[in-house]
């Protein structure tokens, strides 16, 4: 009698040993899904810091240009694009910066004298992470683009 009810419970830890498997290779597929995803998104974060100060680096040079130069941002009458120096964070990405003579609708231009924001000259600056040289903002960006815009008034 003793030995009939050992051979009855004899596959009960087997089951079990299979179930605590199971149920721990979950957690283990859970845990590493979620840090595989929390490490893609601190790479975008540092990418997107990244494509904001090759951003403010093409509103600093196109300020620089125009304080250097007497026509004012008469070099800025076409998108001016450059890639950020090699060897460097930066090197991926590609800065285009544009600019408008004159914010159109903004302060008074019927009587600029009365307003100092009126006939101000405008500078956008975006900056991409796309192929090397192509204008931003690209036409077809991968799942890794990037890409900040900054927008400053002369």
């Amino acid at each position: 009698m003793k030995y009939r009810n050992l051979r009855r419970s004899a596959g009960v830890a087997l089951v079990t040993a299979i179930f605590l498997l199971v149920v721990l290779a979950g957690l283990a597929v859970a845990v590493v899904s979620l840090t595989a995803s929390q490490q893609n998104s601190s790479v975008q974060d540092v990418q997107g810091q990244r494509a904001y100060q090759s951003a403010k680096a093409g509103i600093e040079w196109a300020l620089y240009t125009a304080l250097q130069t007497p026509t004012g941002l008469g070099f800025c009458a076409a998108p001016v694009t450059f890639s950020m120096p090699t060897n460097t964070t930066l090197s991926a990405f590609t800065v285009t910066v544009t600019c408008s003579a004159a914010v159109p609708g903004y302060g008074d231009q019927a009587n600029p004298a009365n307003d100092p924001t009126a006939n101000k000259r405008r500078i956008i600056s975006t900056a991409c992470n796309g192929p090397s040289g192509v204008a931003c903002p690209a036409s077809s960006p991968g799942a890794e683009y990037v890409q900040r815009v900054i927008t400053a008034q002369l």
